[in-house]
């Protein structure tokens, strides 16, 4: 399972030492949530923080969008840096046309859903996109229970992915940690979100390397240091 540790909860004070943290884990990339005190209730931040911490890290830069018309401002992130861009399917701007454009500007496009939103909703866009992201928590907010009750939709996105031969990953993204990490591993999920659980960990590379070893086949109820060994 890849991990993309979110810098939310990091301080935004000393971001380029915490760049460095989230590369010392062995991340695969770096997410970023971007809101805009509209679609969520929170503000962080724009394309001009994305430019300014892109030559700190040639890890990959996984923009998640909660934004009411990402649209608007897909070029200004393609010029950022972003790598990976995801706009909300509740979002304003029409999808079809904000998933071509992203492809256009040389980025992977991606969609999320929010929790009350179905499995279903996202089946007409799978073919667009490389990467589905699944809210285990509700957006905008930190540290957050992770919802058990999102594991058959995630399961739902992964069985149709599979009738249809698609090769989009699937993004869990809320209250991960090792434990849940595992549990969405199995319904299929191939990426976590981790924010809060690694940046407190005691040992964050052993606990990012407990999520990376989880996936479909290989998460049983082994402890932490079993799976680091049968890497």
């Amino acid at each position: 399972m890849k991990i993309s540790p979110s810098i939310l909860t990091c301080d935004f004070s000393r971001l380029a030492e915490e760049i460095a943290f989230v590369e010392n884990t062995g991340a695969d990339m770096v997410h970023l949530d971007v809101m805009d005190g509209v679609f969520v209730p929170n503000l962080s931040f724009g394309p001009p923080v994305i430019e300014r911490i892109r030559p700190l890290t040639k890890l990959p830069f996984d923009v998640h969008l909660m934004m009411q018309y990402p649209g608007r401002l897909v070029d200004a992130f393609a010029k950022a840096g972003a790598d990976i861009l995801n706009v909300h399917l509740e979002c304003g701007s029409p999808i079809g046309e904000t998933l071509a454009r992203i492809r256009e500007l040389g980025m992977t496009p991606a969609v999320t859903l929010k929790p009350a939103t179905p499995a279903e909703a996202v089946f007409p866009y799978l073919d667009q996109v490389g990467l589905v992201l699944v809210m285990t928590v509700e957006p905008g907010f930190g540290g957050q229970k992770f919802m058990a009750d999102m594991l058959p939709k995630i399961r739902a996105i992964r069985a149709e992915l599979d009738r249809r031969g698609l090769p989009a990953e699937i993004e869990v993204d809320g209250g991960i940690n090792p434990e849940t990490a595992r549990q969405t591993a199995q319904a299929g999920a191939t990426v976590a979100v981790v924010g809060s659980a690694l940046f407190n960990a005691e040992d964050p590379r052993a606990l990012a390397q407990q999520v990376q070893a989880c996936g479909r086949q290989t998460c049983g109820p082994q402890s932490g240091q079993e799976r680091q060994d049968n890497r």
